[in-house]
């Protein structure tokens, strides 16, 4: 398991085993490493009482104990007749100094902290670059709650999101939302914005929007293509971080049941969840090892939840202590002492136990006993699972110590641990080890107002201040414990003083914790996040309010009242039961769907089979003319049909499975998939790979974006687009409702053919309305917060490098700031003419950005416009490309409204005399700087590295008159071809005539054939 430092399984003995066991099984026994309880026992001063005790209890219990806790310790290897001949003492300290005492159990996050080491480690070598790299901080960082369930849905807004945080199944009443509420508070005053999404509504909705949070409740439909919105494993959303909490136990033991069914299928596929999640975050340090199965190297533990102080809140407003006391069995004199420990099981916890049960004996002689000699002082272990046989055990050590019969009793952690919490008098901590975080089950129980004795361990001492709020007494010398028993204990109650201490106590444990929880969170998404350039610097950790990282946000739930959950766990059993039902489901439509097409194939092959062959002739003639028409007609469904009569197309380019949801199905549009993987199935999209070769290298599919779809349909672009305007919608716009409505088509559609504004750009996403640019900056400000601050630089150095331009002069061109505004997000339509003309300009344009940038963001993954590592690089810069071509070849700009269809005029020709460089766009200059590359492509064919030929046609008067020449010379083959063939067939010798046949007529033949017979008679 990639985050843990020991292969920590999940069976009881092998869980705990101490590292040092096997490795220092043959070093002699005074030169083996101690564990640290050994050490406590061998070189400290104990009680000589005290140690008797304990000896004879060894020696009375080491039989029973393995015969009935098999696996808990190891074989000693020492016979009967060994012990004989060594001494009591030296086999006692031999079987201690093998027993496990939880000292090798430890979480450690190694892969991740590594991960987030090596990250920033790379962020201090990029910012350390030629290029200085600004963050504008215009907009601040979105983080989305969504609910841990699969759906399917027709709009969902996740793209501009930061951060993907899986939290909960709903807006239910639970501690899961308290946390994430607290949680969220903070996060918002150090600079974050939250969104929530769910699917079912919930209480806690008034909650989120008290606070001023967006809620949405996703609307599933399961007639649209199903997206696994659950993992996001289809592009584009492989690279969003996705953070998953888990908070329960539930899924893990429903997980073992998948595995003990065999249920590999889906196994696998919750596998494949976790895997997905860049973090999985778990509030305590046992929930790891629970899951280690899944585990991926991405666990993570944010110790801390209010699940403890709100299960007892809930508890204590249901029950009364004193019926759950006769329930189980005890009555109102009754003094019940529960002893708790570790979350962990390992094999020396029956030896901490026999030592806290030896303390507390002294504490018989104040309680008096009934009349059938019972004792009023109970003792319960809690411990272990309740079909273990550690009970057996126990009441061996309670019978050795000389315990009245019934005292000491065992039940395990698995039952109802809240009940028999609320009903104790007094808790004791009887674990010696130190734990990473503070035991929940001492939360618990001050929680429910018990006061609590611990040993003074590191983890338990910093929030356990001794006679304030608990009582803590030296893990080195346990018979200190008794003496703070007598002070805890008076008269067979609990003495004022504990009662203050349970007091005092109960009102901080309710929060106990939360100031680690919310700043763990907070860290971690310092760590996992890599912010692009224009949103806002983020505050540090330590500048959240104390007031609100120190407690949980109690008082928001305070008027929620929750009646249609109860039970946590049977919720949860209810929640996975639906999934498991969705799953099965998918999994039968698709078998089903399977089948259908195995059961069409075979009978279509036994159509092919039964049918008539016919002759040899009849099978060509049918060949011949099926390849014959098999061009001409060529089957097209209506929505192409219907396409070839428009005057525009709008292309929609599109990259995984994940974009499918947010593409149109109208005859107006056609998809074109950037990949060969993940397109539509049934749908006439382009294949943008086959048309464009340079789009099957990822590291170009990824850097161009939409423009590797731009080049794909330039590239002989007859062959395949036939309107007289092309246009394109990336479907951003689609997901966040901005696409055109059929209203808006329509108009766009009427003005196109009544040639209202000539030879335009009409766009439809606005700049001054784009999520990124909430202050609405001007054209290079914008593109300087969205590209590290180098978009200036990077626009002037790519034209200066492509005209030549001298360093003394300026090469940026003006954007104005006239009161209009410019399109984003590639949703525009051009006559195909002028398309075809800015693709040339784009061409040379991405060429020259690509031989700037090329070796370091291909070697490293940096460049200057990124703060970190982007596999985007400079498309953000060309996303704004198509609005400096157009204002500067002086074609007109106009706003298309999506909603109403209205068309404003943008930034006016006449506004624009004197600002233009109109020389530097106009098409007879382009077509002389792509014909003067195209002809260095084809006659010096340079070995350079060399993007410019990949993107498109190599055309020039030189391939023309090659092309040119080269058909005449065809035409003169041929001819040369037909002379020859007629000179061969003239000289060709031909044979005389030997003779010839003349046919006879019919009567002559007949006669021919007739045989006549002359008969002589004698006389």
């Amino acid at each position: 398991m990639g985050s843990l430092d020991t292969g920590v399984p999940l069976k009881r003995a092998p869980l705990l085993r101490s590292w040092s066991s096997s490795r220092d099984d043959r070093r002699p026994f005074l030169h083996r490493p101690r564990s640290r309880f050994a050490r406590f026992l061998l070189f400290d001063k104990v009680d000589y009482l005290q140690w008797i005790c304990t000896v004879a209890v060894f020696f009375f219990i080491v039989v029973i104990f393995q015969a009935y806790l098999p696996g808990s310790m190891e074989k000693s290897g020492v016979s009967v007749e060994e012990t004989n001949i060594v001494s009591g003492d030296m086999v006692f300290l031999e079987e201690i100094s093998k027993l496990d005492f939880g000292e090798g159990i430890r979480f450690e996050p190694s892969k991740l902290l590594e991960k987030f080491r090596r990250e920033a480690k790379e962020v201090n070598l990029s910012s350390a670059s030629s290029r200085p790299r600004v963050r504008s901080g215009v907009k601040k960082p979105q983080l989305a709650l969504v609910t841990f369930v699969s759906m399917t849905v027709n709009s969902f807004k996740l793209f501009d999101l930061d951060l993907y945080l899986k939290v909960f199944a709903d807006l239910s009443v639970e501690p899961g939302q308290l946390l994430m509420v607290s949680v969220a508070v903070s996060l918002r005053k150090i600079g974050y914005t939250v969104q929530i999404y769910s699917l079912e509504d919930g209480p806690v909705h008034a909650v989120w929007r008290n606070m001023g949070v967006p809620i949405t409740i996703i609307q599933t439909n399961t007639a649209e293509i199903a997206v696994d919105w659950l993992n996001l494993v289809q592009e584009p959303f492989k690279s969003l971080p996705v953070i998953w909490t888990i908070h329960q136990r539930t899924l893990a033991t429903r997980l073992r049941e998948y595995t003990s069914n065999e249920q590999i299928k889906l196994t696998n596929d919750w596998k494949q969840a976790f895997n997905r999640a860049t973090v999985v975050v778990f509030p305590n340090y046992i929930l790891p090892m629970l899951y280690a199965t899944f585990d991926a190297g991405n666990y993570f533990v944010v110790p801390g939840s209010p699940t403890a102080a709100w299960e007892a809140d809930k508890f204590m407003a249901l029950y009364n202590k004193d019926d759950l006391r006769v329930k189980m069995g005890y009555g109102h004199d009754d003094f019940v002492i529960a002893i708790v420990g570790s979350q962990f099981f390992y094999s020396g916890s029956w030896l901490e136990h026999a030592l806290i049960l030896q303390a507390l004996l002294p504490l018989f002689a104040d309680f008096p006993s009934d009349n059938n000699s019972n004792s009023h002082l109970k003792i319960v272990i809690l411990s272990g699972n309740s079909t273990s046989n550690y009970h057996v055990t126990m009441e061996a050590i309670a019978v050795n110590l000389r315990y009245p019969s019934g005292v000491v009793k065992h039940i395990g952690v698995d039952g109802d641990v809240n009940s028999f919490l609320s009903m104790v008098d007094l808790v004791i901590y009887g674990s010696f080890l130190e734990e990473q975080s503070f035991p929940d089950i001492l939360i618990q129980a001050m929680c429910f107002g018990k006061p609590i004795i611990a040993p003074d361990l590191t983890m338990i001492r910093k929030y356990v201040d001794d006679r304030v709020n608990g009582f803590l007494f030296p893990k080195e010398n346990i018979g200190f414990l008794t003496q703070v028993l007598f002070q805890v204990i008076s008269k067979g109650k609990l003495s004022p003083l504990a009662r203050n201490v349970a007091l005092i106590g109960k009102g901080p444990a309710r929060n106990l914790m939360a100031l680690e929880t919310i700043e763990g969170y907070a860290s971690l998404l310092e760590n996992v996040l890599k912010l692009p350039s224009e949103v806002v610097p983020l505050k540090v950790v330590t500048e959240i309010p104390p007031r609100l990282k120190e407690e949980w946000q109690w008082h928001l739930f305070e008027d929620i009242i929750d009646s249609k959950y109860s039970n946590r766990t049977l919720r949860t059993y209810s929640f996975l039961d639906k999934v498991e039902e969705q799953w099965n489901r998918t999994q039968m439509e698709s078998s089903g769907a399977m089948s259908a097409m195995d059961e069409a194939f075979s009978y279509t092959l036994k159509d092919r089979t039964d049918q008539p062959r016919g002759t040899w002739e009849e099978v060509y003639r049918s060949a011949k003319k099926t390849d014959r028409s098999k061009n001409d007609l060529h089957e097209r469904d209506d929505r192409e049909l219907e396409r070839t009569g428009q005057p525009l197309c709008i292309y929609e380019p599109y990259f995984g499975e994940g974009t499918w949801p947010f593409l149109h199905r109208t005859s107006l549009y056609r998809g074109i998939g950037l990949s060969t993987k993940g397109r539509r199935p049934g749908a006439d999209d382009v294949d943008a790979p086959s048309r464009l070769p340079l789009l099957n290298n990822p590291y170009y599919r990824d850097t161009l974006g939409e423009y590797g779809a731009f080049f794909a349909i330039a590239n002989r672009i007859d062959r395949m687009h036939k309107n007289a305007w092309i246009g394109f919608q990336s479907w951003r716009a689609a997901a966040r409702k901005a696409s055109l409505s059929k209203i808006s088509e329509n108009a766009l559609l009427d003005a196109i053919q009544a040639r209202r504004h000539g030879d335009a750009l009409y766009f439809w996403a606005r700049m001054d309305e784009d999520p990124r640019n909430p202050q609405k900056q001007d054209f290079w400000s914008f593109c300087d917060a969205v590209n590290a601050g180098n978009c200036r630089h990077a626009v002037s150095e790519a034209l200066r490098k492509m005209y030549g331009i001298k360093h003394d002069l300026n090469s940026l061109p003006p954007m104005p700031v006239d009161g209009g505004t410019w399109s984003v997000m590639h949703c525009w339509a051009l006559p195909t003419r002028s398309f075809l003309e800015f693709v040339m300009f784009s061409r040379i344009f991405v060429d020259v950005l690509d031989s700037q940038m090329y070796d370091e963001h291909h070697q490293s993954g940096h460049c200057y416009l990124s703060l970190s590592k982007d596999r985007h690089c400079y498309s953000r810069v060309l996303e704004l490309l198509v609005n400096i071509w157009a204002y500067h070849s002086a074609r007109r700009m106009v706003y298309v409204n999506t909603e109403t269809g209205v068309m404003l005029e943008q930034h006016k020709l006449n506004s624009r005399r004197g600002q233009m460089w109109i020389r530097w766009f106009s098409y007879t200059t382009l077509k002389a700087m792509d014909e003067d590359l195209a002809e260095e492509s084809d006659s010096d064919h340079p070995m350079r590295r060399w993007l410019w030929p990949s993107t498109g046609e190599v055309f020039w008067q030189g391939v023309f008159e090659r092309e040119r020449n080269l058909r005449h010379r065809q035409k003169e083959k041929r001819k040369q071809q037909s002379k020859d063939k007629i000179s061969r067939m003239r000289r060709r010798f031909r044979q005389k005539v030997i003779g010839k046949y003349v046919k006879p007529m019919p009567e002559e033949m007949g006669d021919s054939n007739s045989t006549v017979i002359t008969t002589t008679a004698s006389g």
